[in-house]
């Protein structure tokens, strides 16, 4: 279930957020969301031993719907290995 929020936040800070949402083919809710989600799972991560170069990376790429890992994992492999 969607529940509207209100936020205050500096004029500067939405105007630059619309633009990485936009060049990034999301809504600004779609960005906010996806932060407070990593945020708040922030601290199950932090138990783990995860360097602060990949934590950086968490929420960086979003995959397509359709995109199925292991079958690109076994492409990428079989590339690899069976020239």
């Amino acid at each position: 279930m969607n529940t509207k929020l209100t936020l205050t936040i500096e004029q500067s800070v939405i105007e630059k957020a619309k633009i990485y949402a936009k060049s990034r083919g999301r809504s600004l809710s779609d960005v906010i969301e996806s932060y407070l989600k990593v945020v708040a799972k922030e601290e199950e991560f932090s138990e783990e031993k995860v360097s602060p170069t990949v934590m950086s990376l968490k929420g960086a790429f979003k995959a397509p719907e359709n995109f199925d890992y292991k079958d690109e994992l076994k492409k990428s492999l079989s590339s690899k290995y069976l020239k």
